[in-house]
């Protein structure tokens, strides 16, 4: 393969059965040729379980032992899946079926529905919150916004379970689980739940598996059918089976044993789903001739953060603990873990902003670069720091890449310059594919420069940048490849759900970020009753939690930080306590670092940028609470005090923001947010002290936009000097 060619997203297909297995491990390559049996493979985090499980498939189908049609891959995540089609795709065995359990179980259900029950299968509820909502109301239940998100998960670990509604109270107490409201009660909401989706002829997923699983178990001549289909079976991430997964699973298999799964107990972080490592860690008992193969070589961080993840689980207790993995680095030794301790929450993320844009001026993409927190609550003063440093971030979660407007909006542009050829004005200057995508692309937003600071505007942007990237990717690897090659291309990545990277650091919670990996990661928040949650009160769920910040470790290829805070909010008392999980791991925190299992480096002491004064606590001017609320203390009130604002000089404070914003190329908040415009306009400074006072005016914000602040609040025009600065901050 020729340098001319080569491109990473583009690779070549291998030319033979025996070249897919180049560049394989003696491990990897173990995988690759066990395909008869039963095949447990056991692999550490960044041991290439996807690479080694993938290669396997296609070096079956490629050496005629496999048919393509006969395999079945599962995995737990539509993105996993895509990524499993898109590498099977480039190793030339695109015909295999790679789906999640539900997709895989929808599928099934949809063909056999109408020779078993007759008509259409039932609708699929979306979203069953809102029939839980309604469930609680018609059993004279209030729930709050909190309760209903848990009672709603609470109901779906029963299904998977396979609980029923009458079980439920003797379930939780025989799992010692913490259930969020009386168990009688949510039994109740349970019964009503599944009697209002049987009044409405609606099924949820979790009915997806379960009427599948009652197909084939009643119907002997359809799970004949399947299994005439599927001869072999690969689980991807099998330490998060769910019992009922587990259960359609061996009647997809029948009396055969041509299974192989692939998993790490030590990854197990979902329990509260109903997922069990017991299935993998039970699994040479259910098959002693299997063939067992350990995956340890990590080839995704350096020494010094697998060096740290192994001495995480060198403390670990428990089942899971009795099979962990010893990784050993497979990379060049890099910085060490660093350990800071701020003095708050708003001066964490503040300095964890202030890193972030210090790695990227290094060098390291924003798409590299990970903050990763324990709750989804987590991540609104990160959002404000990150925004305030004018440092472009996405939030893990959000809308898929090829689903986003901007995009779809892209690709019918793309289509139709594609279908018009050298009719298109467009392209009548531009002859070589990336050129002729960029000037279609400029209709759309894109522009050489990236505008400044991020929201809406920016994540336009960088899809179309996305992109940008990925024609320039395709033109190498692809000499001589057309706009609409370019156009099939993306029309295959939407289907198997394969998206380009988005430049942006991401925000994400530790449960999120699995099966994920990034350059720099920061793990913030680390403090005992964060991590672990206050709510893990056995040794089970303490262990979990270990496994979570084993997993939010295991992310990061060379930089890594891990900090937490003493207090919640400034002038707080210090009253917190880095995890327990770091002792004697981190400097100075006892004596098991000495021995080995800790890393090395130092623990600083963040000072949040040098500008944060030190205060008591921050009371609510009206009432004269102590605010902990990042939003509230934002405002100097509490949420519910009643606002003293001037709506006039909040408009007009708005107005001026928006200009400003048009002026700069930013989005409005990069000048200042709305929560700080309220607060301006309900203290309404004339000074600069009593405006720097305020939340959300720092001392670079304050020297650019003070006067003009100033001169709005004294009912003045502000002045025009200003118009030019750099809104970053």
């Amino acid at each position: 393969m020729t340098a001319a060619t080569h491109s990473p997203l583009f690779p070549q297909v291998p030319e033979s059965a025996d070249a897919v297995l180049d560049g394989l491990d003696p491990e990897q390559r173990e995988v690759a040729l066990a395909l008869h049996g039963p095949v447990c493979v056991l692999a550490g985090a960044g041991t290439g379980k996807t690479r080694a499980i993938t290669h396997r498939i296609a070096y079956g189908v490629r050496a005629g032992i496999l048919q393509p049609g006969s395999v079945l891959a599962v995995t737990f995540t539509n993105r996993a899946a895509g990524e499993m089609r898109g590498r099977l795709r480039e190793l030339g065995a695109g015909g295999v079926q790679a789906r999640t359990f539900h997709s895989a179980a929808l599928r099934q259900l949809q063909y056999f529905w109408p020779k078993v029950v007759g008509g259409d299968l039932p609708r699929l509820l979306e979203r069953k919150i809102q029939l839980v909502a309604e469930s609680a109301a018609r059993c004279r239940v209030r729930l709050d916004r909190n309760e209903l998100r848990d009672v709603t998960g609470e109901i779906e670990w029963a299904k998977v379970t396979q609980t029923v509604p009458g079980d439920y109270p003797a379930a939780v107490a025989k799992s010692v689980r913490d259930a969020p409201r009386d168990p009688a009660e949510i039994g109740q909401i349970y019964a009503m739940y599944e009697q209002l989706k049987r009044d409405r002829s609606v099924i949820d997923f979790e009915d997806v598996l379960l009427l599948t699983v009652g197909i084939l178990q009643d119907r002997h001549d359809i799970a004949d059918q399947i299994r005439r289909q599927y001869q072999h079976f690969v689980v991807d991430e099998y330490q998060d089976v769910s019992p009922l997964q587990q259960r359609l699973l061996d009647l997809w298999l029948g009396d055969r044993d041509n299974l192989c799964v692939v998993g790490d107990a030590s990854q197990t972080i979902y329990s509260f789903t109903g997922a069990t490592p017991d299935h993998l860690l039970n699994f040479r008992t259910r098959h002693p001739d299997a063939t067992v193969v350990k995956l340890v070589r990590d080839y995704r961080s350096t020494p010094q953060v697998v060096h740290l993840a192994n001495g995480l689980l060198s403390q670990a207790r428990g089942r899971a603990a009795e099979h962990r993995l010893e990784l050993i680095s497979q990379r060049d030794p890099g910085p060490e873990p660093a350990y800071t301790e701020y003095a708050d929450e708003p001066a964490e993320a503040e300095g964890t902003a202030r890193r972030i844009r210090d790695l990227i001026a290094a060098g390291v993409p924003a798409g590299e670069i990970a903050v990763l927190y324990r709750i989804n609550a987590q991540s609104e003063v990160y959002e404000q720091a990150l925004a305030d440093a004018g440092v472009p971030y996405q939030l893990r979660g959000a809308e898929r890449f090829f689903e986003r407007q901007e995009v779809r909006e892209a690709g019918i542009a793309l289509r139709g310059a594609a279908r018009a050829g050298g009719n298109d004005a467009l392209l009548d200057e531009v002859e070589d594919l990336p050129s002729q995508v960029r000037a279609v692309l400029s209709t759309k937003g894109w522009t050489t420069e990236p505008p400044a600071g991020s929201g809406a505007v920016r994540d336009r942007w960088e899809s179309l940048a996305a992109l940008v990237r990925l024609a320039e990717d395709f033109a190498r690897a692809k000499p001589g490849a057309t706009l609409s090659d370019l156009v099939a291309e993306l029309d295959e990545r939407a289907a198997a759900q394969h998206a380009p990277t988005v430049q942006g650091v991401t925000l994400a919670s530790l449960h999120a970020a699995k099966g994920l990996e990034w350059d720099a990661v920061f793990l913030v928040g680390l403090t005992e009753g964060m991590m672990p949650i206050t709510y893990a009160k056995t040794d089970e769920q303490v262990e979990e939690e270990r496994r979570l910040l084993y997993v939010g470790v295991t992310r990061a290829r060379l930089h890594l930080s891990l900090s937490w805070a003493l207090s919640r909010s400034p002038g707080g008392r210090a009253s917190r306590r880095p995890t327990r999980f770091l002792k004697g791991l981190r400097p100075g925190s006892g004596a098991l670092g000495a021995a080995g299992a800790g890393g090395g480096g130092s623990v600083e002491r963040g000072s949040g940028g040098g500008r944060r004064k030190r205060r008591g606590p921050v009371l609510c001017r009206v009432c004269g609470a102590t605010l902990t609320e990042a939003g509230e203390m934002k405002l100097m009130r509490c949420e519910d005090c009643p606002s003293d604002m001037d709506e006039a000089l909040y408009e007009r404070l708005r107005e001026w923001r928006s200009d400003q914003a048009k002026q700069l190329g930013q989005p409005a908040y990069c000048v200042f947010t709305d929560k700080t415009l309220m607060a301006i306009a309900e203290c309404v400074p004339s000074t600069d002290g009593e405006l720097a006072a305020i939340s959300g005016v720092g001392a670079r914000k304050l020297d650019r936009f003070g006067a003009d602040v100033l001169a709005l609040c004294a009912g003045e025009e502000p002045g025009e000097e200003r118009a030019g600065d750099d809104a970053e901050d």
